[in-house]
């Protein structure tokens, strides 16, 4: 899957207090904690599981 689109996400927030959905979306992403950065695949999966916590996090990068 090297031809597929990249994108780095950086988590920003803590979901300490956040409603359970976002903290397991976070989780989806692999994200556990603040400043931790993830590179994912470019889905409308992934982007709508970022939108759901755009609080929470911030793309970084995109390949």
């Amino acid at each position: 899957m090297a031809n597929t689109k990249q994108i780095t996400v950086e988590q920003t927030g803590s979901a300490i207090g956040r409603p359970e959905r976002q903290r397991k979306t976070l989780l989806g992403l692999g994200l556990t904690r603040i400043g931790r950065k993830r590179q994912l695949e470019d889905t409308p999966a992934v982007r709508g599981m970022i939108a759901k916590v755009a609080h929470l996090v911030k793309i970084v990068g995109e390949k």
